[in-house]
């Protein structure tokens, strides 16, 4: 797997910042866009099925945001917080380049 400096660089900010914002309040966390800054960086659809294979050709179908180790949300829920995306709640159907596959 190869990961760009850009790439490293954007997910250790969102990291660093989930830290610094962890007491808030997830019920009260809005939705991520797809046309936030970061969400566009990262690629992500708040559908997972809508993901440009060939732009982002790491994406394999199956792969959603409730599947993925950042994922934060509870099983079953809608949506949840994600550890990339601090302050915002992502689709559990949603998808973006930052994806880890749970263990």
């Amino acid at each position: 797997m190869h990961t760009s400096r850009r790439h490293f660089i954007i997910l250790a900010a969102s990291v660093a910042s989930t830290a610094v914002l962890h007491n808030e309040s997830r019920a009260a966390a809005p939705e991520l866009s797809e046309s936030d800054p970061t969400a566009q960086t990262l690629g992500y659809k708040s559908d997972a099925t809508q993901t440009d294979a060939a732009k982002y050709p790491k994406y394999q179908a199956g792969q959603a945001c409730a599947n993925c180790q950042l994922y934060q949300g509870k099983p079953g829920d809608a949506e949840g917080p994600c550890s990339v995306f601090s302050g915002k709640q992502v689709s559990a159907k949603g998808w973006c380049s930052a994806y880890v596959k749970k263990a």
